[in-house]
């Protein structure tokens, strides 16, 4: 282990943790050149398959993706169709299934990894923290407990167990399981 002294720049006690992989998001390289429904991710990802794209359930006018910068392993974003930005815009129909969809996230999630609770938010507008301002979409972030430390709050880096494949078929094959358990017969 390298010794804080040993390393360029002004000495601390602190060691440090390489990760490059996180330029991407600082640099903004998946953000959408405009606000414009094509250049939209969310509007882009319905077109991908289930496996490339992330999603974990599709319903009829939203749907739910794994964040690919997640807060912790399963952060779930549960996303309208329709490229609509402010809350109250939503129609009846979509956000009575972006309320479903949360819950049955919420279930899902406690299938597959049993989390001590959830975090949900909407960050309406960039002022407010919505990396993606133009389309709305609703988080779902597992927490356990003990789950948050030094990484984040000092390195500002977390650790992330587990791949987002795997847990993008742990997560849909939960789902699954949810559905065929609690349909009607």
């Amino acid at each position: 282990m390298e010794q804080a002294e040993e390393l360029p720049g002004v000495p601390d006690a602190f060691q440090r943790l390489w990760t490059p992989h996180r330029m991407v998001y600082i640099r903004g390289e998946n953000k959408p050149e405009s606000d414009a429904a094509p250049a939209c991710p969310f509007c882009r990802i319905p077109s991908r398959t289930d496996a490339d794209g992330l999603i974990v359930h599709r319903g009829e006018h939203a749907y739910v993706v794994l964040n690919l910068y997640p807060y912790s392993p399963g952060h779930l974003l549960v996303c309208p169709y329709r490229h609509v930005a402010d809350y109250t815009d939503l129609t009846a129909d979509e956000g009575r299934e972006l309320t479903e969809l949360t819950q049955d996230a919420m279930r899902a999630l406690r299938a597959a990894s049993n989390p001590d609770g959830f975090n949900l938010g909407v960050n309406q507008g960039s002022i407010a923290g919505a990396g993606i301002a133009a389309h709305l979409h609703q988080h779902v972030v597992p927490r356990w407990a003990g789950d948050a430390n030094f990484l984040p709050v000092v390195g500002q880096t977390k650790a992330l167990p587990q791949l987002l494949g795997d847990t993008r078929e742990l997560v849909s094959q939960a789902w699954r399981e949810l559905r065929t358990t609690t349909s009607p017969d």
